[in-house]
């Protein structure tokens, strides 16, 4: 192996830590009253070595929230876009099933909308990139305006589920969620044939 992978991984692991550390916190305390040093601490890690990735607790939380929905885009299968089960939705809502206190937490810590609102925004682009690959010719929406209507659905419906205290299992609302987006995703789409990158 050689040391750049070395490296690499022991990055990874770093941050895998402190991201970890910072969502226990979460779950116990409010968001504002979590110390990076309570980080650190938690997750055995040196203060330099924080700050050699993330500038303060924010940025900790807000790159690992974006990794979580950068690999969520990358599970979206566009084959079956307009026609079947596309976003992964069970993932998604199966992943905030199992992290329910932490999601708790951030009620607690009034952070909801702020990650809500972000998580749209950073999903919408991240689809917008996507169908910018992918598509041959201009659908009859403009991919921003539809970008951003599936972003809004998923996080619509996801705040929708929580805080009803999830009435219905993730597979039901994955029913739920393509069967309200596809009809429009179909129309969209009709004439824009997407293809494999």
């Amino acid at each position: 192996m050689t040391t750049k992978k070395k490296v690499d991984r022991r990055t990874q692991r770093t941050k895998h830590q402190l991201g970890r550390a910072l969502v226990e916190l979460v779950e116990q305390k409010r968001f504002d009253d979590i110390t990076v040093q309570e980080v650190i601490e938690r997750a055995d890690v040196g203060r330099s070595t924080f700050y050699t990735h993330f500038r303060d607790k924010e940025d900790l939380f807000r790159k690992d929230w974006e990794k979580f929905l950068g690999f969520l885009v990358q599970q979206i299968n566009w084959d079956k876009a307009g026609k079947g089960s596309f976003m992964p939705i069970v993932f998604f809502f199966s992943h905030l099933q199992d992290v329910q206190t932490f999601y708790k937490g951030l009620v607690l810590s009034r952070k909801t909308d702020a990650v809500f609102k972000s998580g749209t925004e950073y999903l919408s682009h991240q689809i917008e990139a996507a169908l910018n690959r992918r598509i041959k010719h201009k659908p009859s929406i403009p991919i921003p305006i539809l970008s951003n209507y599936l972003a809004n659905e998923v996080f619509c419906l996801l705040r929708w589920w929580l805080d009803q205290n999830m009435p219905y299992p993730p597979q039901r609302m994955d029913e739920i969620f393509h069967g309200l987006v596809n009809p429009t995703i179909e129309a969209a789409l009709q004439n824009s044939a997407l293809h494999k990158k």
